[in-house]
């Protein structure tokens, strides 16, 4: 699923689009041991409507639009289609409607027994339909047979006591600490998934879309175990792994104008690319070209296929989680945020024998600590 795919289920999930229904909705409770101690399915057709936005609010933060970051598309194995199987229990439970009491208990045990996590969960599942009007060449919705995408979309919260703290009792008049002892689900998934995935405006089983809160720590348990599918690299894993890259192949030339130059190039992609239904990658191939743009001699962009798939394989970086939105020089006691607007006005030299950051200021007025202060 790309960008423009998750944005239109994400802007249908409503009641109100007209073209969306929300049917049934799934609900479970994992302790922290993994026992699957409580599951229910109820009609959403009939739910109070202050329960049934809950359910929408915390759902749709699973169709999370930073797509390959936030939102990522797996592939299941060959394998995982035969009975038992991940993708054979996540379709059989989207053929259930889960209407099943049996194969929901399958879904809910497969959670509970491959899922690693510090406490206990909620799980939430919806069975949903979108009704896909026909669209033309031009992106204009068109007379014909509309398809209905029938989809399972689940979210999996954190469940805590909440936090402990101060309040007024009114009927003592004073101020007495209160111990919240009732396990409150989160409305913020911490993970969650959508089967089949929405692709080219059809539903395709074959893969499926996992949500993460935290681009940075995915949970991987959820991913192998229960999705089974293999993990790709996270976002701040596709940054280091583009910084070791950098090191290797640029070595000794690699300066302050190397770095920020680069980081211009990958930048003006990812802005070429907005338009674009589907993320912008880097490979290798992009990659000697922005080296050779930046001035990198040619022996060393070379270097580049060998040291790429030594770190990477053949799989292409996400151009957007490259991007450093700052300039950040840091040495021994001395640490400088740069925006990019100014990142032309910094620049490093040897200054009486010394190395030296330089800092051009256009107005000789400055502030230190809040206080201004003129440079002469």
């Amino acid at each position: 699923m790309n960008k423009k795919e998750t944005a239109e289920i994400k802007k249908n999930f409503s009641d109100k689009s007209g073209f969306f229904i929300m049917e049934r909705i799934l609900t479970a409770y994992i302790d922290a041991e993994k026992n699957l101690r409580y599951h229910n399915t109820n009609s959403c057709l009939t739910m109070p409507v202050a329960e049934h936005d809950v359910y929408d609010e915390t759902l749709k933060r699973v169709l999370n639009t930073n797509v390959g970051k936030n939102f990522v598309e797996y592939e299941f194995p060959n394998e995982a289609y035969e009975e038992g199987k991940p993708q054979n229990i996540l379709y059989s439970l989207l053929r259930s409607e889960l209407k099943d009491e049996t194969v929901c208990e399958d879904y809910l045990n497969h959670i509970a027994n491959n899922i690693a996590c510090e406490g206990p969960v909620a799980v939430i599942t919806a069975y949903c339909c979108y009704t896909i009007r026909k669209k033309d060449k031009n992106d204009e919705f068109a007379d014909g047979e509309d398809e209905v995408y029938r989809y399972l979309l689940t979210a999996i919260c954190p469940v805590n006591t909440g936090s402990d703290g101060f309040v007024f009792d009114s009927f003592n008049n004073e101020i007495t600490k209160k111990v919240n002892t009732e396990l409150i689900i989160s409305k913020a998934p911490s993970d969650g998934f959508l089967y089949p995935v929405f692709s080219n405006r059809s539903s395709d089983i074959n893969h499926v879309m996992y949500y993460t809160k935290s681009a940075s720590k995915p949970n991987i348990s959820i991913i192998e175990n229960i999705l089974g599918c293999s993990f790709v690299m996270s976002a701040d894993n596709e940054k280091s792994s583009f910084q070791s890259i950098l090191k290797s192949v640029v070595g000794d030339d690699l300066d302050y104008m190397v770095i920020k130059s680069v980081n211009d190039k990958i930048q003006e992609v990812v802005d070429d690319s907005k338009e674009d239904t589907d993320k912008a990658v880097i490979d290798d191939s992009l990659l000697k070209s922005i080296l050779t743009d930046v001035g990198v001699p040619a022996e060393r962009v070379q270097m580049v296929e060998p040291v790429y798939e030594k770190v990477c394989g053949n799989a292409p970086l996400t151009a957007a989680n490259l991007v450093e939105k700052k300039t950040v020089l840091s040495s021994p006691g001395i640490t400088v945020n740069i925006k990019p607007s100014a990142a032309d006005k910094v620049r490093t030299s040897v200054v009486d024998g010394r190395r030296c950051l330089l800092i051009d200021i256009d107005d000789p007025t400055i502030e230190i600590n809040g206080l201004p202060v003129t440079l002469n």
